[in-house]
């Protein structure tokens, strides 16, 4: 062979070389992403050439499947009562994405999750249609329905938890939508989609677990168990070194004042949080200093991006800030910004005498023969205090429901705990204030509900908005609704 031929030869079996080397890892390392790449329109319409499994609260289906006209893709999803669930669920949509449970069980609930390997190769062997699994939650039906007629025509939120086990109970978040009508690919999805992302209210952001507030004095509750942790006070109805006026430090002798003329010079903690005093917390927060404030907060979970239901919780925030920063955070304002998730794992953590359970809000993965193939097994997250000192904090909660500004919450024939917070938000606390009650309520078996509720906005005049007006009527709706079904 002469040495042009050669060299035309050793080209082509490099070319050759190159193509079997790029077919090869195409093949095998590039497959996964290009098999579930988003412009792959083959993945879609398999997605959607059958029904996906299920999402189900208390046995029963909050979602199905429907039949379209589509050539491509044969069926949508739907949803039942979808915007009184929609932070729940959140939505799958054949042209929009997906979001919520609906997107990060997208595994199983079509049914390519490889532990549904056995399923599919059964199917495979009988004829039958590759089926997706079910996605069982946590959540209480009822609770859940109390939880969105409560807040009704108002814009808020409500997280509910069962202390024992931190189930999610309840997720309601109002306005709301319903992911039904963004499930398509026809011109009324899009025309829905174009609405929901132009609506200033925001309907479609779980408010429960995606924003975050001003807790106001629902954070007291943090503030009196740092005292007590520390050893700053340890008798609840022993008199605070609480002055009035109490001035914040470090500046010309700028006043906190409280609301109203209450009782607060040197008021014990147990009254000091059944009137609200700001001057005791506040105090408390400046003795205890910005690095322990911050250290106690976190021990109920602020300050961690990585709260996952499995949908991820946004970072509540207790910051490193001066003095009197500190102080005013001690009583749930300046840059103390939580989310209702947050709050209800707080009173959660109290109820259940000092231990905080992980929150989660899937009980299980099961396959389409109804086989479990994941459980959820309660785990601790923290033990922010002790079991002597929650008791005492519980005593103190009792007392603001029972002769306190928590009175709307009370429920005949049981014990309810609780705290008011009215947060003060916008430029000069121009805006009308957050209305907030944390609560929950004790049977003999222990207490199977704590919640966190916030009013974000209503048609309420601005002199009339408070915790004990407006969100504990809702919080004392949702734990009536779990007491009646719980175990």
């Amino acid at each position: 062979m002469n040495k042009p031929l050669r060299r035309i030869a050793i080209f082509c079996g490099l070319l050759v070389l190159a193509l079997l080397v790029r077919d090869n890892w195409v093949q095998f390392v590039q497959a996964d992403e290009l098999k579930n790449h988003e412009h792959n329109r083959r993945v879609l319409i398999a997605k959607y050439s059958k029904p996906r499994g299920d999402i189900i609260v208390d046995g029963q289906r909050i979602t199905g499947s429907a039949k379209t006209d589509s050539l491509d893709f044969k069926y949508k999803r739907t949803y039942k009562d979808g915007a009184m669930w929609a932070p729940v669920t959140g939505f799958t949509s054949q042209v929009f994405g997906a979001k919520g449970i609906d997107a990060l069980e997208d595994k199983i609930l079509t049914g390519e999750d490889d532990r549904l390997f056995f399923n599919r190769t059964i199917d495979m062997v009988t004829g039958k249609g590759k089926k997706g699994g079910d996605v069982v939650t946590t959540l209480n039906a009822k609770a859940q329905e109390a939880a969105f007629k409560g807040l009704g025509k108002k814009k808020g939120a409500v997280a509910a938890l069962d202390p024992r086990t931190g189930k999610i109970l309840a997720l309601a978040n109002t306005p709301s939508y319903d992911p039904s009508t963004i499930a398509g690919s026809g011109k009324k999805d899009e025309e829905a989609w174009k609405k929901l992302g132009a609506d200033k209210d925001k309907p479609n952001v779980n408010r429960a677990l995606q924003e975050t507030y001003p807790p106001g004095s629902t954070f007291k509750l943090v503030t009196a168990s740092a005292a007590l942790e520390n050893g700053l006070y340890t008798d609840i109805d022993a008199p605070t070194k609480s002055p009035l006026p109490y001035y914040l430090p470090d500046t010309n002798k700028q006043p906190l004042p409280n609301e109203g003329n209450i009782p607060c010079e040197n008021a014990s903690l147990r009254e000091a949080l059944r009137y609200s005093c700001n001057t005791v917390f506040g105090k408390i927060s400046a003795d205890l200093g910005n690095a322990t404030m911050k250290k106690e907060a976190e021990k109920f979970g602020y300050n961690d991006p990585k709260v996952d239901t499995p949908t991820r919780a946004f970072e509540s925030l207790y910051p490193k800030d001066n003095r009197p920063q500190n102080a005013m955070a001690g009583i749930g304002q300046a840059s103390n910004q939580a989310t209702p998730l947050q709050m209800a794992m707080v009173t959660a953590a109290i109820a259940n005498n000092g231990k905080l359970m992980k929150p989660y809000m899937v009980d299980k993965l099961r396959a389409p023969n109804l086989n479990v193939i994941e459980q959820t097994e309660p785990k601790e997250y923290s033990r922010p205090l002790s079991s002597a000192n929650a008791q005492k904090l519980q005593e103190m909660m009792e007392t603001v429901v029972e002769k306190g500004t928590g009175t709307a919450g009370k429920i005949d024939g049981v014990t309810v705990g609780g705290k008011t917070g009215t947060a003060q938000h916008g430029e000069n606390n121009k805006a009308n204030p957050y209305a907030w009650f944390v609560s929950y309520a004790k049977t003999d078996k222990g207490s199977p509900v704590a919640v966190a509720c916030v009013i974000e906005s209503s048609d309420t005049l601005r002199d009339d908005i408070a915790g004990g007006k407006l969100a504990a009527p809702v919080a004392k709706a949702v734990m009536e609704a779990v007491l009646k079904t719980a175990k």
